[in-house]
């Protein structure tokens, strides 16, 4: 008995031994067939390099480069083959050097409306604790007052460590002129209308780190800082207007590794129209938006007094989001869908639909209100004396996106007068016929106002569609 369990077990051990060499040989076989592993991406492009050269480069890796940069394939096929302003990193991730602003898109800027009354010696006061959406859990911010850059993909191949300076247009650094402050302010107000419609606090008021950067998928507050850098380390070497990273603006892991979205006083302007249009552009990058433009133009500088944010607007007063509607258009992303998958939610809907949940006015008091959603309806009550009044639903004060009809109602919800002006531009950085009044005698009785947005002209080639048209607004009724 002992002899059989003995040899019983020589014969277990030879086949686990005979087992293993023909397993060692299956894998040698299977290793010679696949072959050696890919290369990885960095070090088959070894350095950045624009969109067309790293195609040649990387064509059979395709799909593994639009995975990484969350891109469809065919869409980024597209953007590297055809769109000069498209860069690669060494690690395979999209970025964007945008070109400068002509001389006479610069020189076509309004003057900023006067707000700031005093020069402050640093970036405190009013202009620098402004919010369009205090306690929001995203963040656009707004960086006006210098930053130091380290440890980014921007340091590579740069310096490790960059000292932007604030911006300044006197050549006094020692303290924000009135004039300064009142392009920081105007800044703000034209970005935060083109976010108006998304959950998301447009702010130049410096928040914490944590507020900004995210550490991972659990992390649920972050977003981005757009710097406004008036410095040379990196413009003069791209010749360029502004520079981000697509996609990046939820990132799980190395979300501060593509922060900032850089633009670049140099190439745009100091004005706060470009400085405007080409912070909204490069925060849209970071939420995964990729250029408007056409067959034989990489970005459409748009038509009438309309411009694709994602375009150029610098010319154009009403710049808006866009699904490439226009003539021509090659790139026909849902911009609030894409947005949306990339950190930002729609606003909720602050004001009833309909007039059973009508929110209440009060005689010579405004509401704000944000047109968010392309189907949404707002709605207003009033009760009102006999008399005649003036019935007023206003636009955002600076680059609005918000093109309004009012309409009101009596008291059985039947619409007795209309507004819904012309749109157009009395200069690039003013629209006109946005807002919309009614002066009407009534008698005695409840009274509602309905808002709505509208486009105006033909989308393909004079004007827009209600798509884009959303954003801020006020609702006040006057006598008189």
């Amino acid at each position: 008995m002992h002899s059989r369990f003995r040899r019983t077990g020589a014969l277990v051990g030879t086949g686990a031994v005979l087992f293993g060499a023909l397993a060692v040989v299956a894998g040698n076989q299977a290793d010679a067939q696949q072959g050696p592993s890919p290369a990885p991406l960095d070090t088959l492009l070894g350095e950045q390099l624009q969109g067309k050269a790293a195609l040649g480069k990387l064509q059979p890796r395709l799909a593994e480069l639009a995975e990484r940069n969350g891109i469809a394939e065919q869409q980024l096929q597209r953007i590297l083959a055809t769109d000069k302003t498209s860069w690669l990193d060494k690690d395979g991730k999209l970025f964007y050097a945008e070109p400068v602003a002509t001389a006479k898109q610069r020189s076509a800027t309004a003057k900023s409306p006067q707000f700031a009354t005093k020069a402050v010696a640093a970036a405190t006061g009013p202009a620098f604790e402004l919010h369009s959406k205090a306690g929001s859990n995203r963040v656009i911010y707004l960086d006006f007052d210098g930053h130091t850059i380290t440890g980014t993909a921007w340091n590579n191949g740069k310096p490790s460590t960059v000292n932007v300076t604030p911006y300044d247009t006197d050549g006094n650094t020692s303290n924000w002129s009135t004039t300064e402050q009142n392009v920081v302010r105007d800044v703000w107000a034209r970005v935060a209308e083109d976010y108006a419609p998304f959950d998301v606090d447009v702010t130049t008021q410096a928040p914490p780190a944590a507020a900004i950067t995210r550490s991972g998928s659990s992390d649920q507050q972050y977003g981005t800082r757009v710097l406004i850098d008036p410095t040379t380390w990196y413009q003069s070497g791209c010749g360029c207007g502004g520079v981000a990273y697509v996609g990046v603006y939820d990132n799980t892991s190395q979300h501060s590794y593509y922060q900032p979205a850089l633009v670049f006083t140099k190439g745009v302007g100091t004005g706060a129209k470009n400085i405007a249009e080409a912070a909204s552009h490069e925060a849209g990058h970071n939420l995964g938006l990729s250029h408007d433009g056409t067959a034989s133009v990489g970005y459409y500088t748009g038509h009438g007094a309309w411009a694709p944010i994602m375009g150029v607007g610098y010319s154009k007063a009403i710049s808006q989001w866009s699904k490439g509607e226009y003539s021509g258009a090659n790139n026909k992303e849902d911009d609030f869908t894409v947005v949306g998958q990339n950190g930002l939610a729609l606003r909720a809907d602050e004001h009833g639909n309909g007039t059973s949940d009508a929110t209440a006015l009060t005689l010579g008091t405004a509401v704000n209100g944000v047109y968010a959603s392309d189907s949404d309806v707002d709605t207003f009550r009033i009760d009102l004396s006999a008399g005649t009044f003036t019935f007023a639903a206003n636009a955002a004060a600076s680059g609005a996106d918000l093109d309004i009809r009012l309409q009101l109602l009596n008291s059985a919800g039947t619409v007795v007068a209309t507004a819904d002006p012309a749109a157009g531009q009395s200069n690039s950085g003013t629209p006109t016929g946005l807002s919309a009044s009614i002066n009407r005698q009534v008698t005695a009785g409840r009274y509602y106002l309905r808002v709505e947005n509208v486009g105006y002209g033909n989308p393909l080639n004079t004007g827009y569609s209600t798509y884009g048209s959303r954003g801020g607004y006020s609702v006040r009724v006057t006598a008189g």
